[in-house]
């Protein structure tokens, strides 16, 4: 990940790149949950995301970050989620506005080595908690209607069928 892109201060009209993010998510006791990262610099909670990538799909880009911050491994759906848009803080005094385009990845395994393993916490949230985890209000609505999103139902009775 690169904080080489020309910006001015504080969000003065300048725009980054998309970015692509990965809501991973399983399911649990028939219910979706969902893993939250937290970032490097403050703490907070959100969704493995990052910079588009040579060679590489959107979402194949997505799943990368997602093992590259969170040792994911999983299958990314070509289909977005949707959009939020955050502010990405290089340093006090600089800052551009970001949007980020969402994949969903259902989560196959957890591996305890990946790259940023000692720079991140995980935790697995029902989706309704993490959606009041995130700070980005889009993110929130997008966390919040996942279970509609997936077809929980659906997903739910193939679970049942395999078992």
């Amino acid at each position: 990940m690169s904080d080489s892109l020309p910006a001015t201060p504080l969000d003065e009209g300048v725009k980054c790149p998309t970015q692509y993010g990965a809501i991973c998510w399983r399911m649990h006791r028939g219910k979706v949950e969902v893993l939250l990262i937290t970032s490097r610099d403050t703490g907070r909670w959100l969704i493995p995301k990052g910079w588009p990538m040579n060679g590489r799909s959107p979402a194949e880009a997505a799943a990368r970050e997602a093992w590259e911050e969170a040792g994911v491994e999983g299958k990314v759906s070509d289909m977005g989620l949707g959009q939020f848009s955050y502010s990405k803080v290089f340093s006090a005094k600089r800052s551009v506005a970001c949007q980020v385009e969402v994949f969903g990845l259902r989560v196959a395994k957890l591996v305890d080595d990946f790259p940023e393993r000692k720079q991140r916490r995980r935790k697995w949230f029902a989706a309704e908690k993490a959606a009041r985890k995130v700070n980005e209000p889009q993110l929130r609505d997008l966390l919040h209607h996942l279970p509609a999103e997936l077809g929980v139902g659906q997903i739910a009775r193939e679970a049942l069928a395999s078992a």
